[in-house]
């Protein structure tokens, strides 16, 4: 018997924080970034459903992207997922905010998804055998299709399925991407295997090469703990064989994912064992929870896209649960031993002569409405929906899919005047302007609207100007944002002008459009650093620490404006306040993967430091045994290469 439970799951867990007003004016448009995180955790109850038979327990996030939280083994009580003890943000995604642990989905562009930290559609469904189900599904505002996921623990199955659908509603080619991402323990002396020889290898620090598996430079990394720097490992899956990923402890336990062949490939991503991988661990967690990826996704790497054609649907099924094999074998120092072992524990518990049938049946239960609503999600795919209905064009999924009116919030609200009255709405210039929008009909009614003279005003031009910037017009974007300012000024224009600006290294005129528009608005930190590094930009370093001295000063103690205080104090020659800086150990939460700036000040202080006590230049040599023999602390070393 399978039990379907809607729960709630308590925690220590930082506070998302708002989002940011400003628009990315990237390929993340046209989303909001998430970075107004902290550090800071309190317990918390988060909304979860359980899925559960006599061998797993499946828990998910509803609230964070649907993720599978936890998968526990029942017979041996053994949770084969790495479990995050705390909720703690970190900039690694689209939007900027990720957490680790469990297995994400994720969908449109490369990277961590837009939705990771957002809630998904949820629902209870019910497959034709009985089987109670979980329905997860969104709207996709990166590529303009709708997602979905059904997830069933058929009882007596000892694996979690998941079913995976894309529609791409279009007349055109989109790239997809989709990539399912497994956290589980870094256990001491376990071992990832896969049906594979070669893999694509990646090192942060630029380059992917190809490389035979599991030996590279004498050092077997099929173990993750062999690495010492972060690296991908993209596995070439051998032409007609199942697709598969397994991570086993040293006594041949753990997670097996598999699944239908479209999702052909797979990966592994390790921190490393240097300091830099470790402290990102501690960072995202706490100590002493360590941890790596597998994943499973669409191509062979993440570094490309499929073509999806017009009008395709494409679905997968997945499946993740224990396995169990000889230890003596799958630690064999013979490779093809050791994943020819494993492969034939695969063979005998989910071969894909049982996941294809299953994929095939369970295709009447994905287009069947859902039983019961228990989240709703954005209400984007409802405003689509509308906007569709008005056009009279064919709607873009199902009945299986519901996006009703329930789901429009503010966010939307501007949007659907624009639907229904042919005008934007006209806000306070010194209000937070709405959502934004990139999507071709939306900007061919907006454009309607003013060439017929209605909603000519300020925001009207600022959203136009987004919206050209995103189909690479950036000159007409400009004339867009220049009206928007005669028509009143504000500081959103400003500030998307002084994108431009930075875009053609015009730093001065960019740091004076930014320190004005900052004015208008002093509190808002996003802005207010951004101006703060076009004064660096602009090589006015003591202007940038004057700028600093009148912000609000839950702005100025922010640790990201920290790090540009002591940049600022390095150019000016203020050593002492360099390290002031530093001992005070700022803590910047929204510091990138990959980003050294915390390291690389703490390098460029000791040199120069060196060089006035030595009275010797700085040169290579200089840098290089400063490297030597100032090593950074921990707290600030987030390098993930050696160099």
């Amino acid at each position: 018997m399978t039990q379907f439970r809607v729960e709630t799951l308590r925690m220590p867990a930082a506070d998302l924080g708002p989002e940011n007003p400003l628009p990315p004016l990237d390929p993340c448009m046209p989303h909001r970034y998430q970075d107004g995180f902290g550090r800071g955790l309190r317990d918390r109850d988060f909304h979860t459903v359980v899925l559960e038979n006599e061998f797993l327990r499946a828990t998910f996030l509803l609230e964070l992207g649907g993720r599978l939280w936890s998968l526990v083994h029942k017979p041996t009580g053994r949770e084969l997922l790495y479990v995050n003890p705390v909720f703690q943000p970190g900039n690694l995604a689209i939007r900027k905010a990720w957490f680790s642990g469990g297995v994400e989905w994720n969908i449109g562009l490369r990277g961590h998804a837009a939705h990771t930290c957002s809630p998904l559609f949820a629902a209870r469904c019910r497959w034709h055998d009985g089987t109670p189900a979980l329905r997860l599904y969104e709207w996709d505002r990166l590529r303009g299709v709708p997602f979905q996921l059904d997830v069933a623990l058929p009882a007596g199955s000892r694996f979690l399925q998941v079913r995976v659908r894309i529609t791409n509603p279009h007349d055109h080619e989109i790239p997809m991407y989709w990539w399912s991402n497994m956290a589980v323990p870094e256990w001491p002396g376990g071992r990832v295997l896969v049906p594979a020889d070669r893999a694509y290898r990646y090192d942060y620090k630029g380059e992917m090469t190809l490389v035979p598996i599991p030996f590279v430079d004498g050092i077997d990394q099929s173990y993750p703990t062999s690495f010492h720097r972060s690296a991908d490992s993209f596995y070439c899956i051998e032409e007609g064989r199942q697709p598969w990923i397994a991570s086993l402890d040293e006594n041949g336990c753990g997670l097996l994912q598999t699944s239908t062949r479209r999702l052909r490939g797979r990966k592994l991503f390790v921190w490393g064992m240097a300091q830099g991988g470790r402290h990102w661990q501690e960072f995202l967690s706490v100590p002493e929870c360590p941890y790596v990826e597998i994943q499973a996704g669409l191509a062979r790497t993440q570094q490309e896209y499929v073509p999806m054609p017009a009008g395709a649907e494409w679905t997968w099924l997945e499946a993740y649960g224990l396995m169990q094999a000889d230890p003596n074998v799958v630690h064999s120092p013979d490779w093809h031993a050791a994943r020819e072992a494993a492969a034939a524990e695969v063979e005998a518990a989910i071969p894909l002569a049982a996941l294809d049938p299953r994929l095939a049946e369970t295709g009447q239960d994905a287009d069947a409405p859902p039983q019961e609503s228990i989240q709703l999600g954005s209400g984007w795919g409802a405003l689509e929906r509308r906007r569709r209905e008005a056009a009279g064009e064919a709607p873009f999924c199902s009945d299986a899919l519901v996006f009703g009116d329930e789901s429009l919030t503010d966010d939307q609200a501007p949007w659907l005047v624009l639907l229904e009255w042919g005008e934007l709405p006209c806000p306070d210039p010194l209000d937070v302007p709405g959502a934004w929008m990139v999507q071709s009909e939306w900007r061919d009614l907006l454009e309607d609207a003013l060439c017929a003279g209605r909603g000519d005003h300020w925001c009207s031009w600022l959203h136009l100007g987004a919206m050209r910037l995103f189909d690479e017009e950036p000159d007409a974007a400009r004339e867009a944002w220049e009206i928007s300012l005669k028509r009143e000024r504000n500081p959103w224009a400003l500030r998307n002008l002084a994108v431009l600006l930075r875009r053609e290294e015009r730093h001065e005129e960019a740091a004076e459009l930014l320190a004005e528009a900052s004015a208008m608005v002093p509190g808002l930190r996003p802005l207010a650093l951004e101006a703060g590094q076009a004064l660096l930009d602009a090589d006015r370093p003591q202007d940038m620490l004057d700028y600093m001295a009148s912000l609000p000063g839950s702005v100025q103690e922010t640790g990201r404006m920290r790090i540009l205080e002591a940049r600022a104090a390095m150019a000016v020659g203020d050593m002492a306040r360099v390290q002031r800086v530093l001992e005070s150990r700022p803590v910047v939460p929204d510091i990138r993967e990959g980003e050294v700036s915390l390291s690389n000040l703490w390098f460029e202080l000791h040199e120069k430091q060196l060089a006035e006590r030595e009275g010797v230049p700085v040169d290579d040599a200089l840098r290089e045994r400063v490297r030597a023999e100032f090593p950074p602390p921990p707290w600030l070393d987030f390098r993930q290469s050696t160099s």
